[in-house]
């Protein structure tokens, strides 16, 4: 008979049905759950890579045109310094937007299935990078010009704040026990994919002369996610919804509002989540503000972006390798020391940036990217998701993710404000990083491991 420690949920709150025990037992722990094995692991993986890679593609062609663009075309001509803050706080902008989208389409996940949820977040995302590239600038459109990037930019916002929750909780339960960490972190090796492209895109746009970059180049890029718009969608609607989701949705086990439900039963896992999900300070502060510092110090641009290609061709491989990593000896070991190298690391990154040295700018830049940020980057798609049981799972990871999200998205925006126009005085930018990575450590000590729960009992109390 079970029994349940007080501090947990009541039991009934998640009492499963009758047939999942045997169910689970019958699948047996080392093959995929669900009803084609290995061929659902694979096509869950390959949708959450190809949408992390449109996600991130489109998030940081933004970034970059943000860092490089933005605020030469869309602001009144004066300070430069003043137009990049300008332009950041647009970027900021769909951070706000993203808890939003994670409420909304965190619901959704949670009542209709992931499936459906995830094609309409790809293709908001994908419509609003694409009308980006169409927008007039400044001189054309006056006010309306930065009125409208906002608009379409928290269209981003909304979209991004539910992607990556809905495919990795789907990745997570289509995945097997001991192996939950590998199937999900492809959703983060598709982010490092959509950097490498927008990377890639924005390389001819870097060379191209000012008078081109800001008349028309700049908008390619943007024009260009449609391809891997059209790929991603392809992939998705061929998906399933995961087996032990049907199972609630079958049994009339789904409640009305996943939102409300999972605060009620899964408070501390939220703010578990909440501060693990500061660790992507990191990557936001290297892949946005970097760029920005690095041009001023004299760095060209198309140099960091060869610098951002490298890591995160890399860390396309080597996060499936953390995570397996994860999966033999858990979650929160390999976690915090990702997150402790990447908060020690950062000051020897912004050291380099400022004295130019190039190859130390490679060497330091892909430390991080694909070894320590990899290291943690690459475990919350599966330990997030595990911390939740299925019936609130998409809206609890989905909220709780964006919290540590929304402060990395004005960070570069604060950086930028604390260093000013002083090329040495990178300190302020690198104690940024460092303070949130502590907050992550906090929230990893807290959490339950889950490396090893099996699929049915993730999210349920203590027996």
């Amino acid at each position: 008979m079970r029994t349940h420690p007080v501090k947990d949920p009541p039991p009934s709150a998640w009492k499963d049905h009758p047939n999942d025990q045997h169910r689970s037992r019958a699948r047996g722990p080392d093959t995929c759950p669900g009803r084609t094995a290995a061929q659902a692991c694979r096509k869950a993986a390959l949708a959450a890579f190809l949408g992390g890679a449109l996600e991130y593609y489109d998030f940081f062609i933004y970034a970059t045109a943000a860092s490089l663009v933005f605020s030469k075309i869309f602001f009144p001509a004066g300070d430069p310094t003043v137009a990049l803050i300008a332009s950041f706080a647009t970027f900021g902008v769909a951070y706000v937007a993203r808890p939003f989208g994670a409420v909304f389409f965190g619901h959704l996940g949670d009542r209709i299935g992931r499936k459906n949820t995830l094609v309409l977040t790809l293709v908001l995302m994908g419509a609003a990078t694409f009308l980006i590239g169409v927008l007039p600038d400044f001189n054309t459109a006056g006010y309306w010009a930065p009125a409208l990037l906002v608009a379409l930019r928290l269209m981003q916002g909304l979209s991004a704040g539910a992607e990556t929750a809905g495919a990795s909780a789907l990745s997570t339960e289509e995945a097997p026990t001991g192996r939950r960490g590998f199937f999900a972190s492809f959703a983060m090796s598709g982010i490092s994919a959509g950097i490498v492209l927008a990377s890639l895109a924005f390389l001819p746009v870097a060379a191209m002369s000012e008078t081109d970059r800001l008349a028309w180049g700049w908008r390619i890029p943007f024009w260009l996610s449609v391809v891997v718009l059209i790929v991603a969608y392809l992939v998705r609607r061929s998906l399933d919804e995961p087996e032990v989701f049907e199972e609630k949705h079958d049994h009339g086990e789904l409640v009305k509002l996943p939102f409300a439900k999972m605060f009620k039963t899964h408070p501390a896992q939220f703010f578990q989540v909440a501060l693990m999900s500061f660790e992507t300070v990191t990557n936001t502060f290297m892949q946005s503000f970097g760029l920005a510092y690095a041009v001023t110090v004299g760095v060209p641009a198309s140099t960091m972006l060869w610098v951002s290609i490298l890591g995160n061709v890399l860390a396309i491989g080597t996060q499936p390798l953390m995570a397996h990593l994860s999966d033999r000896f858990g979650r929160r070991p390999v976690f915090i020391t990702g997150v402790l190298g990447s908060g020690i690391m950062i000051f020897v990154y912004f050291s380099v940036i400022s004295t130019g040295n190039i190859p130390m700018i490679f060497l330091t830049s892909t430390l991080i990217t694909a070894g320590t940020y990899a290291m943690s980057n690459a475990i919350y798609p599966a330990w997030f998701s595990e911390l939740f049981n299925v019936k609130v799972r998409y809206s609890g990871m989905a909220i709780g993710l964006q919290i540590g999200i929304l402060c990395a998205g004005f960070t570069p925006l604060l950086g930028t404000a604390l260093v000013g126009a002083d090329k040495a005085n990178w300190g302020p930018a690198a104690w940024i990083v460092a303070a949130s990575s502590i907050l992550a450590v906090v929230g990893a000590l807290w959490a339950r491991e889950t490396s090893k729960t099996p699929l049915r009992e993730l999210g349920n109390p203590v027996r």
